[in-house]
């Protein structure tokens, strides 16, 4: 039992708990979770310019994915509603398209 707790185990110890530590705390700020301080109090990184310019263009491209996200909705709600109220029609139609001759052979 002696031999696990020599100085050099101890010392790898210390330093994978500082290096675990360190890679925590850059992980928590590159997702924007906040910081705590050795009393467990939240702790806000400073915001400078370049921070608040992020947040506009993030925010502005948030809210374009969100309206290219309700277009999206939209058309499916349209194709799930041709495909399921009108699928019977819309098929016999596609048939007798399938029956006209080509364009170039139609009589105008």
């Amino acid at each position: 039992m002696e031999d696990l707790l020599t100085p050099a185990v101890l010392g790898i110890g210390v330093v994978s708990f500082a290096i675990a530590w360190v890679v925590n705390t850059a992980i928590r700020v590159r997702h924007g979770y906040p910081l705590e301080n050795s009393w467990g109090k939240s702790v806000y990184p400073k915001k400078d310019t370049e921070t608040i310019e992020r947040l506009k263009l993030a925010s502005q491209e948030n809210a374009q994915l969100r309206a290219e996200l309700g277009s999206v909705k939209d058309r499916l709600a349209n194709v799930e509603r041709i495909v399921t109220d009108k699928g019977i029609t819309v098929a016999d139609q596609i048939e007798q398209l399938r029956d006209l001759p080509p364009l170039a052979e139609r009589p105008n």
